[in-house]
């Protein structure tokens, strides 16, 4: 039996050429990979911005939100460390300023204190200066006595004016100190004031309270005059002397908390006195 014939096709004259041959492509293959491609493509891009997501947010809640924290409460502890530091300051500087005002006042008042009792030590200075001047101007009046030795009975009298000259220097010592043994300036005992007294006119008397109640004439207190000398105790063995001034009264060293006074005869008689005058 004979094959048919199959009629043969004319080829294209280019058809034996490699590079003009069209390949051929199957439809559904290729819808496949493009599907498939673009599942992919999708997937990765859904990674992609889910992994986006998951790197954002732990940046946020991990490590800048602690740093930030962080930071804040040390400026905060800084500031607060800073304010009390301040405080710390100005209570300090407050109480130095206090400390030298209080200083200040109280040098204030040491230096007035001070001028105080400069002016008056000035002032009984030139008090004492101006008895001693005057003392000296009435000496010219002054006749040179020709006095016994320190245990002598008798004193020849001076010139009048001598009793004033004596009573001006015993009450220019009013007020200074008494002080036992005291021969002055401005401090005496009874007998140191007034042998000095009686040496400003030139009658030289013994030096303790004894002798001078046996120096000079006894006078009794009836006849005294002023400028007798009084004493207290026994005559040869006074414990005490004074000089009359007049009026019944009499100027003595009487003891550590009077000093040198002006009293009464009345308040504390004498004894017994002696005239040198």
């Amino acid at each position: 039996m004979e094959e048919p014939l199959v009629p043969l096709v004319p080829m294209s004259h280019t058809a034996h050429i490699r590079s003009h041959r069209k390949p051929r492509r199957n439809a559904p293959s290729l819808a496949m990979r493009a599907g498939v491609a673009g599942g992919v493509l999708s997937t990765l891009a859904v990674a992609a911005a889910a992994g986006s997501a998951s790197a954002a947010e732990p940046v946020t809640q991990t490590m800048e939100l602690p740093t930030l924290t962080a930071d804040l409460a040390t400026q905060v502890a800084q500031s607060a460390d800073a304010t009390q530091q301040t405080a710390a300051n100005y209570e300090l500087q407050a109480e130095r300023d206090a400390a030298a005002a209080k200083a200040a006042k109280q040098a204030k008042a040491d230096l007035a204190d001070a001028k105080k009792k400069a002016e008056a030590k000035k002032k009984a200075e030139a008090a004492r200066k101006a008895a001693a001047a005057d003392a000296v101007s009435r000496s010219s009046a002054r006749t040179v006595l020709s006095a016994s030795a320190s245990t002598s009975t008798n004193v020849a009298a001076p010139a009048s004016g001598s009793v004033a000259t004596v009573i001006a220097f015993l009450k220019a010592q009013v007020g200074d100190a008494y002080v036992m043994g005291g021969t002055g300036p401005n401090a005496w005992d009874c007998s140191g004031l007034v042998q000095a007294a009686f040496k400003q006119v030139g009658v030289d008397l013994p030096r303790v309270s004894q002798d001078q109640s046996v120096s000079g004439t006894p006078v009794s207190l009836s006849n005294v005059q002023v400028g007798d000398i009084l004493y207290w105790g026994s005559a040869g063995s006074a414990y005490h002397v004074g000089v009359y001034i007049g009026n019944g009264q009499y100027l003595d060293a009487a003891n550590p908390s009077k000093g040198v006074v002006i009293q009464d005869l009345s308040g504390y008689p004498a004894t017994g006195a002696v005239r040198v005058l």
